[in-house]
């Protein structure tokens, strides 16, 4: 198959876009539509500065390479869970993103989770959720803490992640099939700061396919981790995107339009009157609390989810 735009062999056919292209045209067409992203959600600005959440998959390092070539203020953030897996998942991350930074000669600033809590993400589970498997939540917890503290303290304006299309939908699947409204409230491209302790978050690649993303980095030559998270494996997601990619091979495109389709209903003020969009309130519409110990926001009065399972770790600590 021949590239739309040239002569030359296409090294991706998008059906959704009945778009094929060369490794030449593929990289500038990703660039110029996130670019479009960008301006049509109202991401971020050229003047302002944008720290991207890197994990060293292609996702997140794509995304920072995109950002790069536009010409945008942007530095890149890596948080060290102490993961292994039998293979040193977060020390081979940790590596990839930092052999990228170099070489392009970009910002990057790490982040021991250890450093922060005192123990690793898997120890952290292990003194917290006694009887679960997984350390998911307090992973996502302390990431999502760790990240907001670097951004506000760096004083950047936005904070950019790495999801892709297939991510969103995914997401977006499971909170319809149990009509969590209140999360499905709050998908959106982009979050804005609603508390003096956040800042803007936004997904610059929501409109992208993960073979999108893929096919990117290896056309960028890209070095990323092709494995995923240890304990990802068996997750509630990934079988959601297993399902969801069985639609997509009968009907090309029903991603896309699923996930646009919300966006436009939230546009037209879908979930509006149940979720006010007001400084001072989360995106459930429940009141925001300053936490006395680390300034950021809690639904609850008194410390946040964070510090709350730090002075855990702590108390834990002094009794053994």
């Amino acid at each position: 198959m021949k590239c739309r735009k040239c002569p030359q062999k296409a090294v991706i056919n998008m059906r959704q876009h009945k778009l094929a292209l060369c490794a030449v045209h593929f990289p500038q067409w990703m660039v110029e539509q996130t670019q479009r992203f960008i301006q049509k959600y109202r991401m971020f600005t050229p003047e302002e500065r944008v720290l991207v959440a890197v994990s060293g998959g292609k996702d997140s390092l794509s995304l920072w390479d995109i950002l790069w070539q536009l010409g945008y203020q942007v530095d890149g953030v890596y948080i060290s869970l102490g993961i292994d897996g039998g293979f040193g998942y977060s020390q081979k991350s940790q590596a990839l993103c930092e052999k990228f930074a170099a070489q392009r000669g970009l910002k990057l600033i790490v982040v021991s989770a250890s450093d922060q809590v005192g123990l690793t993400i898997p120890e952290l589970a292990a003194v917290t959720q006694r009887g679960k498997d997984k350390p998911c939540s307090v992973c996502g917890l302390t990431k999502r803490h760790i990240l907001d503290r670097v951004a506000l303290e760096g004083k950047y304006d936005a904070l950019a992640t790495g999801h892709n299309l297939d991510d969103e939908v995914a997401v977006l699947f499971g909170n319809t099939l149990n009509w969590n409204v209140g999360y499905l409230s709050r998908q959106s491209p982009v979050l804005p700061a609603r508390h003096p302790g956040l800042v803007r978050k936004v997904k610059p690649l929501c409109r992208f396919y993960e073979r999108e993303m893929a096919a990117y980095a290896l056309v960028r030559g890209i070095e990323y981790i092709y494995e995923e998270c240890p304990h990802a494996e068996g997750s509630t997601t990934i079988y959601y995107k297993t399902l969801l990619n069985q639609l997509e091979a009968d009907r090309p495109g029903a991603k896309l339009s699923f996930y646009l389709a919300f966006l436009r209903a939230k546009e037209k003020g879908l979930f509006a009157q149940f979720f006010p969009e007001e400084e001072g309130l989360g995106a459930g519409g429940e009141v925001l609390h300053t936490c006395p110990n680390c300034g950021g926001p809690t639904t609850l009065e008194g410390l946040c989810a964070f510090c709350r399972m730090v002075d855990k770790v702590h108390e834990m600590g002094k009794q053994t």
